[in-house]
């Protein structure tokens, strides 16, 4: 099969024929149709991500089809459609994992990360991590709600019933929940990068209560700020735009270096917190979720072949929405979108 393969900082993934994997108990063979490209996968790339598996084929927002099941497999069985997520799996056994909190299992591995993912023509996974997708999305749209939509989702949980929502960086995951919280009646307030307009436009065409640059201070104090925008900067300007009691939430894997700021921004009973990961059953509430609120990815559609230019695109900000890579299988059985 082809894969990417990444063997190091600084260096472009590598093109290469791998045997065709096997799946082991619990496991699941898919013919991947699409795989989404995230920003964890340039913070990967550009060595910002601790102890990778070597020579690890990135890629974890994996839409494919089950061609082959490994002994023990019940809940899916070819030709079924199958997402997987950035949660390649846990232990089962610390105590996060029998708490609910299997995202912070300190044995959890991660698709693309520590496991082999979807820049290549097949994937294996374990079959208690994946979801069955929504038939309403084909497979390019489907892509970017397994990791972008799943983290924003969660994100937005952290926020409790905030009303008035800053969202820091429109990308892929602030544009999926930019949707669902303007149709959840929330107010919905986007911060871009200074100087780009085309985000501007992207914002507003999107709908959102107000649009501009993060180096501006909103309309109206928020309720709570999700930043989503690897920039540490960013942090206590969020904290001087949510009002008292208000909560901001750090979304992403890697953040850059947050500067010193003043007690002032945090007192007030303000509230600073991370997103690490995901469980499965955030997966099973997003995906209810979106039984009553739909959301559109915006979607940038690049071959398998062209890895390195999507992951460019996306590192120089060319990108509205999601980028997505899709294999000569995509399509083939792709039920209606």
């Amino acid at each position: 099969m082809r894969a990417y393969v990444f063997d190091g900082p600084g260096r472009p993934l590598q093109a290469r024929e791998l045997p065709l994997p096997q799946p082991g108990p619990g496991q699941i063979r898919l013919r991947v149709a699409a795989c989404g490209v995230c920003r964890t996968d340039l913070h990967l790339i550009d060595g910002e991500l601790p102890n990778p598996q070597p020579h690890v084929v990135p890629g974890h927002e994996i839409v494919g089809y089950v061609d082959a099941v490994g002994p023990g497999v019940e809940c899916f069985a070819p030709p079924q459609r199958v997402g997987v997520p950035w949660l390649h799996s846990t232990c089962g056994s610390c105590l996060y994992c029998r708490r609910g909190q299997e995202n912070l299992c300190p044995g959890a591995r991660f698709t693309g990360y520590t496991a082999d993912g979807g820049f290549a023509d097949y994937a294996i996974a374990d079959a208690r991590y994946c979801f069955a997708l929504p038939p309403e999305y084909g497979d390019a749209a489907a892509a970017p709600l397994l990791c972008a939509g799943l983290i924003g989702f969660r994100a937005l949980r952290m926020a409790g019933d905030a009303q008035r929502i800053g969202l820091y960086g429109l990308g892929a995951a602030a544009h999926l929940l930019a949707q669902l919280c303007l149709q959840q009646g929330r107010e919905v307030y986007a911060f871009v990068r200074p100087g780009d307009e085309a985000a501007l436009a992207f914002g507003r065409r999107l709908g959102v209560t107000w649009c501009g640059y993060s180096t501006e201070a909103p309309p109206a104090s928020l309720d709570a700020a999700l930043i989503f925008a690897p920039v540490g900067e960013l942090v206590p300007m969020a904290l001087r735009a949510v009002d008292r009691g208000g909560t901001v939430v750090c979304g992403g894997i890697h953040m850059s270096t947050i500067p010193a700021f003043d007690y002032a921004l945090l007192w007030g009973e303000r509230q600073l917190r991370s997103v690490a990961n995901l469980t499965r059953a955030d997966g099973v509430e997003y995906f209810r979720t979106l039984q009553r609120y739909r959301v559109t990815p915006t979607v940038t559609s690049y071959p398998l072949e062209q890895a390195e230019r999507a992951l460019q695109d996306l590192r120089e900000g060319r990108l509205n929405g999601a980028a997505v890579l899709l294999t000569q299988a995509s399509g083939a059985l792709t039920p209606p979108c």
